[in-house]
C-alpha cells in the first residue's frame, strides 16, 4: 500500500511525534522513509538580504552553518531511527516555501503518504500564522496523516 513515506521535519517536538507514526507505518508496509527539512526562506527574508536568501534557496548556506546543522540534525534523527528498525531511508534538505517544496518533493519522488505533525493551533492563531500542514493538505492529492502533538504519547 505504501512504498515511500515522507516525513517533513524541523526537529521540533511536533515533528518528532510524526516520526514515530511514520516509522511504525514504514515498518508495517516495508516502506522507504524520506526525511525532508525545508529552510523557510520567507521567515528568514525579514532578517537577511535578498542575495543571502537566493543563496540559501540554491542550497549554498555559506556562513549559515547553524541553519545547515539544524537541518542535518533533524533529518539525521529520522534516518538514524529508521536504520535502528532496519528501514531504508532518504535524507533531503532544501530551502524555500515549505508547503511548495513538500509538494514538489512528493511529485518528484513518487511519495505515497505524508506523515507530519500539527501544532494544534486553531482560530485566530492559525489564521495569522498560517500552517505548513494545512497548506500541504491543500497542495497534494495523496494521503496526509496529521499527528497532533498533544495527543501523542
Amino acid at each position: 500500500m505504501y512504498e515511500r513515506i515522507l516525513v517533513p521535519t524541523d526537529g521540533s517536538e511536533t515533528s518528532e511525534a510524526a516520526v514515530d507514526h511514520a516509522l511504525d507505518l514504514a515498518e508495517q508496509y516495508g516502506a522507504e522513509v524520506h526525511a525532508l527539512y525545508v529552510v523557510d526562506t520567507d521567515s528568514m527574508s525579514l532578517s537577511l538580504g535578498a542575495e543571502q536568501v537566493d543563496r540559501i534557496e540554491q542550497g549554498q548556506f555559506g556562513e549559515m552553518g547553524e541553519v545547515r546543522e539544524r537541518a542535518e540534525r533533524a533529518t539525521g534523527h529520522v534516518v538514524d531511527r529508521a536504520q535502528e528498525r532496519g528501514l531504508e531511508s532518504v535524507e533531503n534538505v532544501s530551502a524555500g516555501k515549505p508547503h511548495s517544496l513538500i509538494s514538489d518533493y512528493i511529485d518528484e519522488n513518487d511519495i505515497d503518504l505524508v506523515v507530519m505533525g500539527s501544532h494544534g493551533r486553531s482560530g485566530i492563531k492559525r489564521a495569522l500564522l498560517g500552517s505548513v500542514t494545512e497548506r500541504t493538505l491543500r497542495s497534494t492529492h495523496i494521503p496526509v496523516l496529521v499527528v497532533d502533538v498533544e495527543g501523542h504519547e
